[in-house]
């Protein structure tokens, strides 16, 4: 029998050559599926975002070095903060180098190592020896620019493995201040360079300032900022190391709300985090902070930075000032932030429209994200029935699709009479066969960890 597919998106349509045109659904009768619609309180460890931890990486003419056992099955999210300095003659006392094909290889080794792992990375380059703090330690811009070609040569067989590149490069730790590099003469090409060299990896600078400078806008026309998806300063946004330290964030911002409305638009389809900073600020007291950080889409931060803010929210709790969320009353304020980092897909209703003696069904689901940030990239999508055994007994490939809060899928399976189960499996790629980067939602008892995917519903064929 040929298998026709249809996969619509409500209000996002993708149309795949594989794909039946959308039509109207075969007759059958609406069944309300039933499934804990309720969220879970439980942590996610779902791709691209949450507490991420850091690895020191490095990288000089031999290849690449790292602890390989700070890599575990707790953490999803790791930054990469690979040390470059020994091509930089400010630091080897000799003269400014390419990136050899060892180091590079290093690299790719290590980013398999994180892909064949299901982890993902946040990747910064700097050449501050150790990451010590050293500033002036760049070699010249032209040597830079040739090695963000050389890493992005790398960093593009890691698309679905790479969040997003931190631009770094200038000054201590990569964070692009105190040096004499740090200036939009050295930046702007730098930023340009990751963009064009990394076509489908967000790129992300250390203050909107740089953003501003890099499209080319003044300060007076910063409120009128409009980038459309076909420019590359879309896929621009920034890292913030001095996370609610300060009034401007240690420097961060120039205008707190100018900058932060800015970036709510822009990090609407981006990852923006970085390390909260400065344990006496108010501004990170947990009634204060979650506006903002929904407000702001916070994707990630670092879990060992600063360790006494973290500790503060380990010791808040969330309450009535804090929002109306009641399932998490009681809950600490670090339970709360770690469950909102980033995207949280909760499954509200699953409907399914079919008649017992047809081949057609038809899948109606309602989402809501209940994350700080959003799902920053397609994914791929699978429909996945089980009969009565668990054994799979057909799967209908959708390809790529936007995870909207209306999600249809039409489908002729052609299975014989019995009882089937229903499972969605997104993901973003697959490696031998198996899944990977798939995302689970924030609902009990409907993920199904040997199929990676969750339970949408179950329905019953009888023989005409």
């Amino acid at each position: 029998m040929k298998v026709k597919l249809t996969a619509i998106i409500l209000s996002v349509f993708i149309i795949a050559p594989v794909f039946a045109a959308c039509g109207k659904t075969d007759a059958g009768e609406k069944h309300v599926q039933d499934l804990n619609y309720e969220e879970s309180t439980e942590e996610i460890s779902n791709p691209d975002q949450g507490f991420y931890r850091p690895v020191y990486v490095k990288i000089d003419e031999n290849g690449a070095t790292y602890n390989k056992g700070v890599i575990n099955s707790q953490t999803q999210l790791y930054h990469l903060r690979c040390d470059i300095s020994a091509f930089s003659a400010a630091v080897n006392n000799a003269t400014d180098k390419p990136l050899t094909d060892e180091a590079m290889e290093g690299l790719d080794a290590l980013l398999f190592c994180l892909k064949e792992n299901d982890k993902n990375a946040i990747v910064r380059f700097a050449y501050d020896p150790g990451y010590n703090g050293s500033a002036d330690k760049e070699p010249a811009l032209e040597v830079m620019l040739k090695h963000v070609e050389s890493v992005c040569s790398v960093l593009n067989h890691y698309v679905n493995t790479v969040t997003a590149i931190e631009t770094g490069l200038i000054g201590p730790w990569g964070e692009m201040h105190t040096s004499a590099a740090a200036n939009p003469e050295h930046i702007t090409p730098l930023i340009n360079a990751f963009l064009i060299g990394a076509s489908e990896i967000p790129v992300l600078v250390r203050t909107p300032k740089m953003i501003y400078d890099y499209i080319d806008v003044s300060d007076d026309k910063i409120e009128e900022i409009s980038i459309s998806p076909d420019e590359k300063a879309y896929r621009l946004g920034i890292y913030n190391d001095g996370y609610l330290g300060s009034e401007s964030d240690l420097g961060t911002y120039r205008n707190r709300e100018r900058d932060i409305n800015f970036l709510s638009a822009q990090n609407a389809h981006l990852p923006f985090g970085g390390e909260v900073a400065v344990p006496d600020s108010p501004l990170h007291n947990i009634e204060a902070c979650l506006p903002e950080m929904n407000k702001i889409h916070l994707s990630y931060l670092n879990s060992e930075w600063d360790n006494r803010v973290i500790k503060k929210w380990k010791n808040t709790f969330y309450t009535e000032a804090c929002g109306l969320e009641k399932q998490y009353y009681g809950k600490t304020g670090f339970t709360y932030i770690q469950n909102r980092l980033g995207y949280r897909f909760v499954l509200k209703n699953s409907v399914f429209t079919y008649s017992s003696s047809s081949e057609k069904l038809n899948v109606r689901l309602t989402l809501q994200n209940a994350g700080f940030g959003n799902l920053n990239r397609n994914k791929r999508a699978k429909l996945i029935f089980t009969d009565s055994t668990g054994a799979t007994a057909f799967i209908a490939d959708y390809g790529e699709i936007a995870l909207k809060d209306e999600l249809e899928f039409n489908v002729e399976h052609g299975l014989e009479s019995g009882k089937y189960d229903v499972y969605l499996r997104i993901y973003g790629e697959e490696l031998q066969s198996a899944p990977l980067y798939c995302v689970k939602f924030a609902n009990d008892g409907l993920w199904n960890n040997d199929l990676k995917a969750n339970k949408i519903g179950s329905f019953e064929l009888i023989s005409a």
